[in-house]
């Protein structure tokens, strides 16, 4: 009598294996799909402001000398101080040079007539209060009640009760156009009162 041979049991370990690795599989292009959706919106260009200038090829320097004429809206870039203008709440008018600086590092400029009503002025400094990357003041001869300035960027508006005002803020404020993201906006020249 021969021995008979042993037969190897079959185990239902490839199945399992596959499942797992269908499921890890599965698993890992949601992942890949969802950080490509997130990438794409966070890349897309949001829908342009109603109203919005933008300026290009802007020339960048210092020079302490730096003039913008006799314009009736603040520059939205261009040569200007060395000194940057810490953000903040003014009261009374900024040097533009010192602000265009400011524009340089990522701030927003938001400037109004002198003669602006108390509740708007209250009203834009609410918008601005906390944004470390904002600068509010008054700006003479200004021919729009508000006018919101980021670097290259400008929106002039009828009413500090404009809606357009916390979305320029929120896009512009260190946005894509920022030349130097990320650049002090303290320890310049001026004191804010907020």
């Amino acid at each position: 009598m021969g021995a008979k041979p042993i037969k190897k049991r079959q185990t239902s370990e490839p199945s399992s294996n596959r499942w797992l690795t269908v499921i890890v599989g599965g698993a890992i292009i949601i992942g890949l799909t969802a950080l490509g959706v997130l990438l794409y919106l966070s890349l897309k260009e949001p829908e342009v402001l109603d109203g919005l200038t933008r300026s290009i090829g802007l020339s960048r320097g210092h020079d302490e000398n730096a003039e913008y004429g006799d314009s009736d809206l603040p520059p939205v870039g261009g040569i200007h101080s060395g000194i940057w203008q810490n953000c903040g709440i003014y009261d009374e008018p900024i040097l533009a040079k010192n602000a265009v600086h400011s524009m340089e590092h990522g701030a927003v400029w938001i400037a109004y007539q002198p003669g602006l009503a108390e509740g708007e002025v209250a009203r834009l400094q609410d918008a601005v209060r906390g944004e470390p990357y904002a600068l509010l003041s008054p700006y003479p001869d200004l021919k729009s009640p508000v006018v919101l300035t980021a670097w290259g960027i400008q929106l002039e508006l009828d009413s500090a009760k404009d809606g357009r005002i916390s979305d320029f803020v929120d896009r512009y404020q260190q946005g894509p156009q920022t030349p130097e993201r990320g650049a002090s906006c303290v320890d310049g020249t001026g004191s804010p009162i907020g």
